[in-house]
């Protein structure tokens, strides 16, 4: 199995949600940053925000990072 970011952050829904999962674990359906970084905090993670970033801890799955719109 290749390597992959431990967090993904899936394509958007028809809700305009993305689901995030943190080492194959769901986490919940994050709506928006904020939705995401707690996600994310509640996994563990108290510097959340300051990671969204880095391709290698997370990866944004079918969409481009930060939108939240289902296209």
């Amino acid at each position: 199995m290749a390597w992959q970011p431990p967090i993904v952050v899936h394509r958007p829904g028809a809700d305009g949600g993305r689901r995030v999962t943190v080492r194959g674990q769901i986490v919940g359906l994050a709506h928006n940053d904020t939705d995401l970084v707690e996600f994310l905090r509640r996994a563990g993670l108290d510097d959340a925000d300051m990671i969204l970033d880095d391709p290698h801890l997370v990866e944004w799955r079918g969409g481009r990072p930060h939108r939240w719109e289902a296209a």
